[in-house]
């Protein structure tokens, strides 16, 4: 018998976030589309994580403040944008509701990386996908696709707007809290 097919990516509700990061986290419910397999071995945790978007001013900063929050001890994390752009003052306040200031971040380019050396691209925009595939040419890593919503397309009042924020930082909270898990055994 040959190895067994692999399983094909299906959307599935995702856990919500742990009460640690719960308070002033939306009710709305979200669904995200896995890239993981549904079954099989738990993934490792990676010792350098790049997260990209197209500005590196919403998307990116908020996954990276995300993940140095919960694993930024363990987890070498930085973020960077095909295009660099001020951090926007509605992922500032999105993510000041759970505590994460990410109000310093300085945005940057693939271009400006001054390191190069990762073990993950997680992507988050169809343009960063396709930077973060040229990365590979020159450095061997993992690159994994998360297409998020990008809050800055919604229209509507300063509510609306910051509710679409809300959404997308807790789709890339609980991707983040499924793929890294917290409660790694640490190796003998």
């Amino acid at each position: 018998m040959g190895p067994e097919p692999m399983a094909k990516p299906t959307a599935k509700p995702i856990a919500k976030p742990t009460a640690e990061l719960s308070a002033g986290l939306s009710s709305q419910p979200y669904t995200a589309l896995s890239t993981e397999l549904s079954s099989g071995p738990s993934l490792a945790l990676p010792d350098a994580v790049l997260f990209a978007c197209s500005e590196n001013s919403v998307r990116s900063p908020m996954a990276e403040g995300l993940l140095k929050h919960l694993l930024g001890h363990r987890i070498y994390v930085d973020s960077v944008g095909v295009r660099a752009q001020e951090v926007n003052g509605f992922a500032v306040a999105a993510m000041e509701e759970l505590g994460i200031d990410i109000s310093r971040h300085r945005a940057k380019t693939f271009d400006d990386l001054e390191d190069s050396s990762f073990d993950l691209i997680v992507s988050l925009s169809p343009e960063a996908q396709h930077s973060a595939v040229e990365m590979t040419r020159t450095m061997a890593c993992d690159v994994v696709y998360w297409p998020t919503l990008d809050p800055t397309m919604v229209e509507g009042s300063r509510e609306d707007r910051l509710e679409a924020f809300r959404r997308s930082r807790n789709d890339l909270l609980a991707r983040i809290q499924a793929r890294f898990p917290k409660d790694l055994k640490p190796e003998v």
